[in-house]
């Protein structure tokens, strides 16, 4: 079990670098650069999409670092708990969207996300 959630924290941590260039790229770039896929972020300005990439930057590091150099190794489910949140909101807003083909990565996310806090925070936490 403790195998599986560091894979699944480590793929998370990927998927939340990835999605942090949102704070480096301009919004239009964004716009055009994954079709249709990612045309949600018209309906952000720029500095909310720096926020959401700032935000993705911090929940990678607080996947890995805190449990990796045991210092204050229960942030890694708190920073699981706030990937759900934001993957909650991204799966409200594509929703709100009509954009329902795009759904299932999110839909995915939020459940490996989910299934991170619940095991970090119950079973195998850093704590017990």
């Amino acid at each position: 079990m403790n195998l599986a959630l560091w894979i699944i924290a480590g793929l998370m941590a990927a998927v939340c670098l990835t999605g942090s260039s949102k704070m480096f790229v301009p919004k239009e770039k964004l716009a055009a650069m994954g079709g249709t896929a990612t045309r949600w972020v018209e309906d952000f300005s720029p500095g909310a999409l720096k926020i959401i990439g700032a935000i993705e930057l911090l929940a990678a590091a607080g996947l890995i670092l805190p449990a990796a150099l045991d210092i204050a190794p229960v942030l890694v489910p708190l920073a699981a708990t706030g990937l759900v949140l934001l993957f909650a909101g991204a799966l409200t807003m594509r929703l709100r969207r009509g954009e329902r083909v795009t759904i299932a990565g999110d839909l995915v996310y939020l459940a490996l996300a989910f299934f991170l806090a619940w095991g970090r925070f119950g079973p195998e936490s850093f704590t017990g």
